[in-house]
């Protein structure tokens, strides 16, 4: 039997979809990640913004056209905010499971897609239930967080869901209130990794905090000794104390990249999108950071375009941008998500303006992340290939240069002399 697991959105997503792949591995399929044709498709969905939410219903139906008998279970946050949307689409729809009930998947399967298993796993947001006041049985995280081993790169899932409630952001209603799985987990399974490197992961890890109070600066004074290097996911501007980078020291093998949410550089916009942080608590932040780790990659997610963002506003964003070093940027422009605060209080801004805001954000990025890369030429960084490709080694440096090396490399950490700007990255010698 075959089955494709297919995976839209973030990092979270693709560990979780790990998981389910292994588990159906186990009952006998065989798996692939690609649209092909299969037996079952597993479409695990994403709802950040309106094009991923439409992404993913496109998904189901290109997968009901590689194969028109198929049986499609579709999980993930899209189905978790509008379930309905995914049913219309026919019979060949056997269950829409939402977010926060992944593990159903394979009790579905298991029970040979029995039709009352199929309908006990609804999404918790269907027909009026809250997606924060899940049973006990749906806090399935322990279940689920075991990592996918890449060639080189491990991820860890250490925590799911979200306080903070950003007017724009629809995925605390969708995943729910944040959870974490025990220190003692997943400092085991962090040590016990053979990837070369390996990233913690979740969907807001800065709120990670097990049933004894143990935070994240705990779990990284309990991971210090590990093999495989260390790289964070994203955090917020909160977590960056001096406790923090202190433990932060104290790992063997820290990747020093952080990607540190800013979302607008305007005081005034952080405001109405209930960001807790000003822009200069941002850039001290930051500072903070280069002080501990002076060869820092700091990089970022910028919303352009929110409904109270003036050109003054996205001035301050364009500023912030070389004010606080970025080496890398991602600019998105802002989505309205039906159930959050800021569509029900705003009407947005023109799409054209919008467009024409990221491509100046993005250009500005662009020259910034030139400036931070030039800093190394010369330098030798220690990197963890990853691909070979016409006789090029790629693979990403601890401060999260993209780095290319003439010939092939083995898949263990290697020293490399950056000679000159190369692509999206550097071209470098081997040591």
């Amino acid at each position: 039997m075959k089955a494709v697991v297919f995976t839209l959105g973030c990092k979270v997503n693709d560990v979780e979809s790990g998981s389910l792949i292994r588990g159906l591995e186990e009952m006998g399929y065989n798996v692939s990640r690609e649209m092909e044709s299969a037996d079952l498709y597993v479409i695990n969905t994403c709802a950040v913004t309106a094009e991923a939410e439409r992404k993913s219903r496109q998904t189901v139906g290109k997968a009901l056209k590689c194969n028109p008998n198929a049986k499609v279970i579709v999980c993930g946050c899209a189905s978790e905010k509008s379930p309905a949307s995914f049913k219309e689409k026919g019979k060949n729809i056997v269950a829409v499971v939402g977010a926060k009930r992944k593990n159903r998947v394979l009790e579905i399967v298991a029970s040979g897609f029995d039709e009352n298993v199929c309908k006990t796993a609804t999404p918790l947001n269907e027909g009026g239930v809250s997606a924060m006041n899940e049973s006990a049985e749906d806090k399935i995280y322990e279940e689920m967080l075991l990592p996918e081993c890449l060639k080189t790169r491990n991820f860890v899932k250490i925590q799911d869901g979200c306080n903070r409630f950003c007017s724009y952001c629809i995925i605390p209603y969708l995943r729910g209130r944040s959870r974490s799985r025990s220190l003692e987990s997943a400092a085991a399974e962090i040590l016990a990794s053979t990837a070369q490197e390996t990233v913690v992961t979740g969907i807001d890890i800065s709120e990670y905090k097990d049933e004894q109070g143990r935070d994240l600066t705990d779990l990284m004074l309990a991971i210090q000794d590990a093999d495989t290097r260390i790289r964070l996911g994203s955090i917020e501007v909160s977590l960056i104390t001096d406790r923090f980078l202190n433990a932060l020291k104290e790992i063997k093998r820290f990747a020093p990249q952080f990607h540190l949410s800013l979302q607008s550089g305007s005081d005034k916009v952080l405001k109405s999108m209930n960001r807790h942080y000003t822009r200069s608590e941002y850039l001290e932040k930051c500072e903070m950071i280069y002080r501990a780790f002076p060869n820092a990659a700091i990089t970022t997610d910028i919303i352009v375009g929110f409904p109270t963002e003036t050109e003054e506003d996205f001035a301050d964003s364009l500023k912030i941008v070389e004010e606080a070093g970025f080496s890398q940027i991602h600019a998105f422009p802002y989505s309205p998500r039906e159930g959050t605060n800021a569509y029900k209080r705003y009407k947005e801004l023109p799409m054209a303006l919008k467009k024409e805001r990221v491509d100046r954000l993005l250009s500005k990025g662009a020259t910034q992340k030139e400036v931070y890369i030039k800093r190394f030429i010369g330098k030798v960084l220690e990197i963890v290939p990853e691909n070979c490709f016409d006789g090029i080694t790629e693979g990403y440096s601890e401060n999260y240069i993209r780095v290319y090396v003439e010939g092939e490399l083995e898949k263990c950490p290697t020293h490399v002399r950056v000679e000159r700007l190369f692509k999206d990255g550097v071209l470098a010698i081997k040591e």
